[in-house]
């Protein structure tokens, strides 16, 4: 009986342990794969039709979800708007009442940003190219087309001449095979 008593004992201990170590490991993988404000990356991913992990993806690349964001260069929210930028999607989505400050709400950001993405899909069609105008701008993706730096067809991205654009699309694609891996977002 105390043999039977030591292994159930054991058993427990062990279990409990193996409780921690998965509470630290989600816990662990929460922080550094977060998702947040996930009602808005759905709506909008619906809305226009893209991969709601591939927006989450971007979000977390842009500002690591920290609605608040502003970059050096200026961009501003979640999604790291422009202010120029947020003033023609505003104006091509009909919002009369559109104000910089906007950009700091979640879902004004996220809606913004879905409608943008989407408009460069229409122009590039292709992820890879579609995420390079998100960071560069479509002027720059258009001449590196024009002079066979890139693929037209996102194949081969590795041409981009901006480091910083390279490594973006890089990263913001690998984010989104790994949202897919740790998360049902849907």
């Amino acid at each position: 009986m105390i043999g039977t008593i030591g292994t159930r004992k054991k058993f427990v201990i062990f279990f409990i342990i193996l409780l921690f170590a998965a509470f630290a490991v989600k816990t662990a993988i929460n922080h550094v794969y977060p998702v947040g404000y996930e009602e808005y990356i759905l709506k909008y991913s619906r809305e226009y039709d893209i991969d709601p992990y591939l927006l989450t993806a971007i979000i977390k690349v842009e500002s690591k979800f920290d609605k608040n964001a502003t970059s050096h260069k200026g961009a501003i929210g979640l999604m790291q708007l422009m202010e120029p930028t947020a003033f023609w999607i505003a104006e091509s989505m009909g919002d009369e009442n559109f104000a910089v400050d906007n950009l700091y709400d979640p879902e004004t950001n996220i809606k913004m940003g879905a409608w943008y993405v989407n408009n460069i899909r229409r122009e590039f069609k292709y992820t890879e190219l579609v995420l390079a105008a998100y960071n560069a701008g479509r002027g720059n993706v258009a001449s590196w087309i024009d002079d066979s730096l890139i693929a037209r067809d996102g194949t081969d991205y590795s041409g981009i001449p901006y480091n910083e654009t390279r490594k973006y699309v890089e990263k913001v694609l690998s984010n989104q095979d790994i949202y897919r891996i740790l998360y049902n977002i849907s």
